[in-house]
């Protein structure tokens, strides 16, 4: 049996799992993390010394928070883990990873990238305003820190944790202005029989919802934003409900349009792509353990497809049962079976969820020219559809080379999602039919003298 190097990227549900299987049949995993702490996003672990108890970090969901955060803490003496790191590329079976401003490399046979997802955000007025956060960020500052993101906050945009992160916030004793969906109160009652399959999450949703409308806090549908208020910070924000628009005060702004994969290192693999258009994003090709189109490539997870915390669980499980498998090592083929009915059951659910917060698809059409999609660079809504105008663009690596959008510092991980939009409108065709953004290292932001001293070791000499 040849030697198995197995990397795992991302310590959250995912990777903890995955890791748990590799372990127990006496593989070592690497396993690299951003985050100084094990849990991923939605089970992001405060600093150590952090005074507040689980049930108020997590909710609900503290006893699978802890669940993770224990097995994680078990594993320790069994893995190599590496939190605070960042895997900035990836090339010829090897990974680049930044730690304490040093970077190294990491060889792998086998890779599962368990990398999770951030916020869809699309572009309006003033949504460059300081005091403006995506609901991801804003939940990461309770968690993390204890803190809120200003003293008056509104939400706004659609999807589960829109409700969540504003119930938490409440629950932590924040003033929350309102709650502003741009799904429709009809959409989510289309999908009740959907969401019926999963009474548990159903039960937690109409309790968010019944505990925020108690406590007074304005729940709207079917809104679309006008403008944010404020020029050096917010002072707050108009909206659109039908024909009439209102005027919310706040001092700040959580904002998202549900989540998407984060796909960047799947991308750098060479893994194929196909446009999943329940999640409405390009996702890693895969089977159903999780085997991308690389051999020796998994992907797990939200990082997959966005499924949740409690799939992700599954995944990460599953793709380590199919790593086991494919390095001939000993695997449990019925707890194999029994994970992915259980991940196509979650599957089912997931597709009631979209339904019941269907991405408005009319955003697009709407955003002003004058309208900052792509921050980094600077490029207006207007100067990509001039583009598109002018040399009838229908593809986003043409837009990128004539435009400069997702050029910048986070390579179109911010601004990828809405140029595609915009650009679809623009021409007439839909999202999956112009194409993604080709991926470039490094996927985040590294100091210069890394990316070059890797160069110069690469070069032939």
């Amino acid at each position: 049996m040849s030697m198995v190097m197995p990397v795992i990227v991302g310590a959250g549900p995912a990777g903890v799992r995955a890791a748990q299987a590799l372990a127990a049949q006496g593989l070592r995993p690497v396993i690299l993390d951003e985050a100084p702490r094990a849990g991923g996003q939605i089970y992001r672990q405060p600093p150590p010394g952090f005074q507040r108890p689980k049930t108020a970090l997590y909710g609900f969901e503290h006893r699978k928070a802890d669940a993770v955060h224990r097995a994680m803490d078990a594993l320790l003496p069994q893995v190599d883990y590496r939190p605070g790191t960042l895997v900035w590329n990836v090339e010829g079976k090897t990974l680049d990873v930044l730690q304490d401003g040093v970077s190294t490399a990491v060889p792998y046979t086998h890779l599962i990238l368990a990398t999770g997802a951030t916020d869809r955000v699309l572009p309006f007025p003033g949504w460059l305003t300081p005091g403006v956060y995506t609901l991801g960020g804003s939940q990461v500052a309770l968690k993390h820190q204890g803190c809120a993101i200003g003293a008056r906050v509104a939400f706004m945009g659609t999807g589960p944790l829109l409700y969540l992160v504003a119930y938490q916030y409440a629950k932590a004793g924040a003033k929350v202005a309102a709650v502003l969906d741009t799904s429709r109160f009809a959409d989510r009652l289309a999908a009740l029989p959907g969401l019926l399959r999963a009474p548990g999450l159903l039960a937690k949703g109409l309790y968010y919802l019944a505990w925020l409308r108690a406590h007074g806090v304005p729940l709207r549908s079917g809104v679309r934003p006008v403008a944010v208020q404020g020029k050096e910070r917010v002072t707050g924000l108009t909206y659109r409900q039908g024909v009439r628009t209102h005027a919310v005060d706040c001092d700040a702004l959580a904002y998202g349009l549900a989540l998407r994969s984060e796909t960047q290192l799947a991308s750098l693999a060479g893994c194929e792509f196909e446009y999943n258009t329940r999640d409405r994003n390009w996702a890693p090709r895969r089977d159903a353990a999780g085997r991308s189109s690389v051999p020796g490539v998994y992907v797990a997870g939200d990082g997959a497809a966005i499924a949740g915390a409690d799939a992700a669980e599954l995944a990460g499980e599953r793709a380590a049962l199919a790593l086991l498998e494919d390095s001939n090592h000993r695997h449990d083929t019925v707890r194999a079976r029994e994970l992915e009915a259980r991940l196509d059951a979650n599957g089912r659910v997931r597709a009631a969820l979209e339904r019941a917060f269907p991405f408005p698809e009319d955003w697009a059409r709407g955003i002003a020219d004058d309208t900052v999609v792509c921050r980094c660079e600077e490029v207006t809504a207007g100067t990509l559809r001039q583009a598109v105008a002018d040399t009838a663009a229908q593809e986003m690596n043409r837009l990128k080379a004539l435009t400069r959008v997702g050029m910048g510092r986070c390579q179109g991980r911010m601004c990828g999602a809405a140029a595609a939009e915009v650009l679809a409108q623009a021409c007439g065709r839909s999202p999956a039919d112009v194409g993604r953004l080709r991926n470039q290292p490094p996927v985040k932001p590294v100091p210069v003298r890394v990316v070059c001293r890797e160069r110069q070791e690469k070069a032939p000499s």
